[in-house]
């Protein structure tokens, strides 16, 4: 701030000096608009650091401190040549504004602690902090907070941070990767042992080192170095892991001028004891004494409380774990029963709050050779043709193993043990020895001499399975029709589907109940379109030939369908199928009289509402299957629009047509024939009109009137029959040839808007302002709306307030008047025609304004 800057009239004043400034340093010149000034005086709270000089400057000879809330309060005068006030006293309060002269510092030099291996990047596990003299209201008191160097430093990244505003450290993501504790002597400690403890450490001592020894232990060497070890082990400061370089700045950090300092974190990388030993393999049926030891944990909690639930709800639950962490298995598993357990182990305190997040541990149970065989099926039942190659596959035998799958407990190995009856010979069969998988081993069954063969299969570990192979006849039998021509078969052509024409049956001389011998109906010919089909009765083989699809006469008259019976099974090689297994049938179908039919089902059209008189919009199309003539009329015209040609089907129009009265039309167009029953059938026509533009907006009143003494607005409602996007929302104006300064229209919403006076007139007027109003497609015209503006009564209605006179006029006297008034009406009504006739071209001119006063 420059001193011209510093200068004016000397007042009551408030102003900011900052601290530790150089001086003498100016403060303020007071200029006093007294006559006869020559010196200024100061007083108050000056600590005799504050001075004036003659012509008025404040200023200092020494500097001010900061101090929260500290002001100086000084008074200020003007004084004459004999040290008289001629000006004041004035009050100036001084406010001592903060610098930053303060370095933050920490609260300590020097902290430590100590983190455990494999915990979760981003957990904060130490705090430091540091404080700032300045004035904490200010950024010279804001802190950040940054880590400047770790030591060691062995893959180039940092393995901690700090929040930067609050000093948490916590590892960063390499770091929970990286971080390892050093487990020098390997050491664990039990419940209620103290880590570091000298009697601990006597007692581990003499369990882990032996020979032992006259010598005193504590005169041994070797154990007061693993009692030093083991207690600096855990102290950071004098044998850290880790050393951090901390550095906090003020003025939030990462500005040039900031203020600086730095302290050392030593941290102490921790064991994490509560470690998963991993997925526990048992063998079941395991012969041992329990409870048996499977594994132990370890929490980091010396004092540490352990509990074993289970996590899947299911019982029994075999294990146990006692107060060292020890899981011991109470009995013998099976693991058919159950392969896999897991076990949540919980390491609590003695109010049962958690000390560590549970553990799963897998305990999978490992398969023994303990299950035999078993066959699927008490009696596993096939079938083999007569004339079945050798090799042929004739079924795989099921048997199944409970013992853990692709494993060598329950890999199966088949052996046939017998076959009966043994002829024409034995070895009739084989069998896959890993498989399962039976086969023909000799060709030549004779069904006739061995029906069926029984065999004994063994399987691994002495299981016995039964079977049984059906010898089934080979087809060498063709089915043969009961007749070949079924002859001639009338139906109407009317007749439903699904109706029965009549009953076919051929019989086949192979062994009954196979599919030798069983027939199957095929129409191969005669029926194109697959408008008949056949149903056989599998219990007595006849074959029902019925409709399947609706019939015409007019398409097809007569069907000549050729039947084949045939075998699902085929034909042993040299026997085929000839005329016998065929047969023939005529269908004649019956005419009757049917009505017409329209070609197409649905009679539906769109046509804007204001199309052509005359214009065709559809033709309906329709033929009578007996191609008898037939005309076309017209049903349910309601409004009189619409006519059909009785000849060719066009339905034109033959009135104008308002969608505004109705938005869809439904009519119905009947064909007939014109002779014998005249039969008939109707199709109903959908015609949806479109709305076309044909309507404006209209106002819903044309009159209305305000109360002079409050204006209130009048709301203008409008109408338009027209539909989207020919309809609302309507956009409201004056049309004025100027601008009116005393009307003014305003929307409300899309069909309304307010008419506002915006001032009160001298007398009551009736006015006939011009609003034009225009749909969303712009079309409109102008309005007059008439508005009358008028003192009200209390009820909101206008009235004349009468003359007050000081005579009164008579009857003869008040004639008199009327006449004159009479006359001079009839006078201007004579000018008025006058002049039409003479400007019968010219048009009268609204006011400059839009506005016309009527006075009657």
């Amino acid at each position: 701030v420059s001193l011209e800057e510093k200068k004016g009239p000397l007042d009551n004043r408030v102003l900011d000096v900052p601290e530790a400034t150089p001086v003498p340093y100016a403060i303020f010149q007071f200029i006093s608009a007294a006559d006869g000034v020559s010196a200024y005086r100061v007083s108050g709270e000056t600590e005799g650091k504050i001075r004036i000089s003659p012509d008025g400057w404040l200023y200092l000879e020494e500097p001010l401190e900061w101090s929260p809330g500290k002001t100086h309060t000084l008074t200020i005068e003007a004084l004459s040549a004999d040290d008289e006030p001629i000006d004041g006293p004035y009050s100036v309060i001084l406010h001592v504004t903060d610098v930053n002269n303060n370095p933050p510092v920490f609260t300590q030099s020097q902290y430590s602690g100590s983190i455990r291996e494999h915990s979760p990047a981003g957990v904060p596990f130490l705090q430091v902090s540091a404080i700032d003299k300045d004035d904490a209201n200010t950024p010279n008191a804001v802190l950040s907070y940054s880590i400047e160097s770790q030591f060691p430093n062995p893959t180039g990244q940092l393995f901690f941070s700090i929040n930067p505003n609050n000093g948490e450290i916590s590892t960063t993501e390499e770091g929970a990767a990286f971080l390892r504790a050093r487990n020098v002597l390997g050491l664990t400690y039990s419940r209620g042992e103290t880590r570091g403890s000298a009697e601990v450490l006597k007692k581990k001592f003499d369990e882990f080192c032996t020979p032992k020894n006259e010598l005193p232990i504590e005169n041994n060497p070797f154990f007061t170095c693993v009692q030093r070890a083991e207690t600096r082990r855990f102290n950071a400061v004098e044998d850290p892991d880790y050393t951090l370089i901390v550095r906090v700045e003020d003025l939030g950090g990462g500005v040039p001028n900031s203020l600086s300092s730095t302290a050392y974190i030593n941290i102490a990388i921790t064991p994490n004891l509560w470690v998963n030993p991993g997925q526990i393999r048992i063998k079941e049926n395991l012969v041992h004494k329990y409870p048996k030891i499977l594994t132990s944990v370890r929490s980091n909690d010396p004092n540490a409380r352990y509990r074993l639930v289970q996590k899947e709800r299911e019982i029994p639950f075999p294990f146990t774990i006692n107060v060292d962490g020890e899981i011991f298995v109470t009995e013998a598993l099976d693991r058919e029963q159950k392969d896999m357990y897991i076990l949540v182990v919980l390491a609590e305190d003695k109010d049962g709050v958690e000390l560590e997040s549970p553990m799963e541990i897998q305990v999978k149970v490992e398969d023994e050779n303990d299950n035999a065989p078993v066959c699927v099926h008490a009696e596993s039942v096939f079938e083999v043709q007569e004339n079945e190659k050798v090799g042929s596959q004739i079924g795989d035998l099921l048997v199944h193993d409970a013992d853990e799958e692709k494993t060598v407990n329950s890999l199966l190995h088949y052996k046939l043990l017998s076959q009966s009856p043994t002829n024409p010979a034995d070895g009739m069969f084989h069998i896959d020895g890993t498989r399962g998988k039976i086969q023909v081993a000799k060709h030549n069954f004779r069904r006739k001499d061995v029906p069926e063969y029984q065999l004994k299969i063994g399987v691994t570990n002495g299981g016995e399975c039964s079977v049984i192979i059906r010898i089934i006849d080979i087809n060498n039998e063709i089915p043969i029709f009961e007749k070949n021509d079924y002859g001639i078969y009338s139906v109407p052509e009317l007749a439903e589907v699904g109706t029965t024409l009549l009953n076919i049956k051929a019989t086949d001389a192979d062994d009954p109940g196979t599919g030798s011998s069983k027939v199957e109906y095929h129409i191969t010919s005669g029926d194109p379109d697959k408008l008949f089909s056949i149903e056989v009765d599998d219990a007595t083989g006849e074959g029902r030939v019925y409709i399947a699809q609706p019939l015409d006469y007019e398409v097809q008259s007569t069907y000549q369908l050729q039947i084949d019976a045939r075998n699902p099974e085929p034909l042993i090689e040299g026997v085929q199928y000839n005329e016998s297994s065929s047969a023939v049938v005529v269908i004649q179908l019956v005419d009757v009289d049917e009505p017409p039919v329209f070609s197409v089902d649905i009679l539906n059209v769109n046509v804007p509402e204001n199309v052509t008189v005359g214009t065709v919009l559809l033709t309906a199309e329709a033929k009578d299957p007996e191609e008898k003539k037939i005309k076309f009329r017209l049903e349910g015209d309601e409004h009189g629009w619409l006519e059909v040609d009785p000849d060719s089907g066009e339905l034109k129009t033959k009135a104008e047509m308002d969608r505004e009265v109705v938005e869809q039309l439904k009519v119905r167009i009947i064909a007939y024939e014109t002779e014998d029953q005249k039969q008939e059938v109707e199709k109903e026509v959908s015609i949806q009109l479109l709305d076309v533009n044909d309507n404006f907006p209209k106002l819903q009143k044309t009159q209305g009137f305000m109360c002079v003494k409050q204006l209130t607005p009048l709301v203008l409602n409008a109408v338009d029959g027209d539909a989207e996007p020919n309809g609302e929302p309507f956009t409201f104006s004056l049309n004025m040839v100027r601008k009116s300064p005393n009307w003014e229209i305003t929307p409300v919403d899309g069909t309304s808007a307010k008419l506002i006076l915006k001032k009160r007139p001298t007398t009551d007027q009736t006015y006939n302002i011009p609003i034009n109003i225009k749909d969303n497609a712009g079309m409109g015209v102008t309005h007059k709306f008439e508005v009358r503006v008028c003192n009200c009564t209390e009820l909101g209605y206008c009235y004349m307030e009468p003359g007050t006179h000081a005579w009164m006029m008579g009857v003869s006297g008040t004639v008199g008047i009327l006449g004159g008034v009479l006359g001079f009406i009839l006078l201007l009504l004579i000018i008025v025609i006058y002049r039409i006739k003479k400007n019968d071209k010219k048009k009268d001119k609204n006011m400059a304004d839009g506005e016309t006063t009527v006075m009657l």
